[in-house]
């Protein structure tokens, strides 16, 4: 597998049986979800093969690609063609009204053809589904379009698990579900009997659902098949790390000592034989040890150095906005004072990134208005990287977000986030989440930016590029206004208010509310 010039994969072969639960893992930009698109057909790999025996179902990381318009019922059922069968179902029903014989005819053939792919069985099993992963009923005859992204993604997911697919492609099927939707996942996957590769970093679902693991390293260009659970997998990759050291010590002591003694030895015409015979055995070595594993880089992420601004440089006056007949935010009040810290709690689908998509002037409100104080600069991190061109490339985005900086300082920057050569010119389209992240990030580095609008910064991370967003939020002297279900984005906020949503109620932070952010 290649990514432009990049070499991402060289020459592995492995097999997904029934059975199999793989867990995928490796640092953001390692190819991981290029693996899973190229497993899924959507990529072609630039040399060698994948066979693909069944069906397969993959969850990709954009929940954007389903029609806004159906119903999340149809979305689900849809999976199994079930879809198809309701609508004929539906209009034979209506057809009936004439009491005609063919009416009633078309009517009994289209509950056949109901029956036949499952049944009422099959839409009550959609539901518990749904269900499941904290979908509500209230929504399930709503269109996709009206949906949150979080919902969205759930609805996705609850689309491939109803799925009868042989193999399940997962990318990181845990963004946007709270902790009960995770138990129930965990659960779910450790009984279905299809193949399933899961890219997650969380390890918890990791150590619960998985019994290999693929482990992709870009530097060698070489995947790791480990046939062991998590924990077995961890033990081991330590113990192999221990070994490597303890090898590379002795072998580098026996070469040091013979490249002494074949010094002592060279300057004498008698031994000058035996004495480069000595710094070959020394060089071998030294040579035949396994590679040492390079430590990860991290991204030396940092936030702008926010502009001077009024007291308080942002604010909501009676914000409302719904989509069709469904009311998503009704009268939101919000001021946001200069440095101030605000956390927005609440269940999916309650609003809270339609009001930061509102706040930050993306989407247009229904009643209500945004305030926007003296000297106001707001930076804008959206969760689904909409915000993001995919059509154009790394360099490019940074070089328009900060249109001032000269193209060695644009270089610099991506580089201190990680996109160092070429990666400069990969298009947006094809970064992995994680990727997409810390671009996202890098583009708000020099916005100058006074409020932050952030919106789950740590959704797609490995840990070392987790802790680095913590670390920069925990010391950026400016406003946020976070949405989150990360407790330990709260503990880097260390928020001083809260809006709970839908009912919009503002409240000062209490720890109480702490039980309430993963339940978001």
């Amino acid at each position: 597998m290649r990514v432009g010039a990049r070499l991402l994969l060289s020459d592995i072969s492995f097999t997904v049986s029934p059975g199999d639960r793989i867990g995928l893992v490796g640092r953001n930009g390692a190819g991981k979800t290029t693996l899973l698109s190229t497993l899924a057909g959507q990529r072609s790999p630039a040399a060698g093969s994948v066979s693909r025996t069944g069906a397969v179902g993959h969850l990709a990381q954009d929940p954007r690609a389903a029609d806004p318009t159906i119903t999340v019922t149809a979305r689900i059922l849809s999976a199994r063609g079930l879809d198809r069968a309701v609508r004929a179902l539906r209009a034979a029903e209506t057809a009936m009204a004439d009491g005609s014989e063919r009416a009633m005819n078309a009517y009994a053939r289209a509950e056949a053809e109901f029956q036949a792919r499952g049944g009422y069985a099959a839409e009550a099993e959609a539901a518990r589904v749904a269900a499941g992963l904290g979908l509500p009923a209230r929504v399930m005859d709503q269109p996709i379009g009206t949906l949150s992204g979080g919902q969205r993604r759930r609805v996705e997911l609850a689309r491939i698990l109803f799925s009868d697919d042989d193999t399940l492609l997962l990318d990181e099927p845990t963004n946007h579900l709270d902790a009960d939707s995770v138990a129930w996942l965990r659960g779910f996957l450790a009984s279905r009997r299809a193949g399933i590769v899961l890219i997650s970093h969380d390890t918890s679902l990791l150590a619960d659902v998985v019994n290999r693991v693929f482990h992709l390293d870009p530097h060698r260009a070489t995947l790791d098949v480990h046939n062991t659970g998590w924990a077995a997998y961890l033990a081991q990759r330590e113990a192999d790390e221990r070994r490597r050291a303890r090898e590379r010590a002795n072998a580098e002591r026996k070469a040091a000592a013979l490249h002494a003694q074949a010094d002592k030895m060279r300057s004498h015409v008698a031994t000058a034989v035996a004495a480069r015979n000595m710094d070959r055995r020394a060089d071998r070595l030294l040579a035949g040890l396994e590679p040492v594993r390079r430590t990860e880089k991290a991204a030396r992420i940092r936030l702008p150095e926010p502009a001077p601004c009024g007291r308080m440089p942002l604010g909501a006056v009676a914000l409302a906005k719904s989509y069709g007949t469904l009311r998503v935010l009704a009268g939101v009040d919000l001021a946001v004072d200069r440095g101030s810290r605000l956390v927005i709690l609440g269940p999916n689908g309650s609003g809270k990134t339609t009001l930061l998509r509102l706040l930050a002037g993306h989407d247009v409100p229904d009643g209500g208005r945004v305030v926007r104080g003296h000297g106001l600069r707001l930076g804008y991190f959206a969760q689904e990287h909409d915000t993001l061109d995919p059509a154009g490339t790394v360099r490019g985005h940074l070089a328009a977000a900060a249109p001032h900086l000269g193209d060695g300082e644009v270089r610099r920057v991506l580089g201190s986030f990680l996109f160092t050569g070429d990666d400069a010119d990969k298009r947006v389209g094809v970064l992995s989440g994680g990727e997409k992240t810390r671009l996202a990030l890098a583009g708000l580095v020099h916005s100058g930016a006074n409020v932050l609008l952030l919106d789950e910064p740590t959704n797609n991370l490995d840990p070392a590029s987790r802790a680095e967003v913590l670390a920069a939020v925990a010391t950026y002297p400016g406003a946020i206004v976070m949405v989150t279900h990360d407790e330990g984005a709260i503990d880097a906020l260390r928020p001083d208010r809260v809006l709970l949503l839908p009912d919009a109620d503002e409240d000062l932070w209490s720890e109480e509310y702490r039980e309430l952010v993963t339940l978001a």
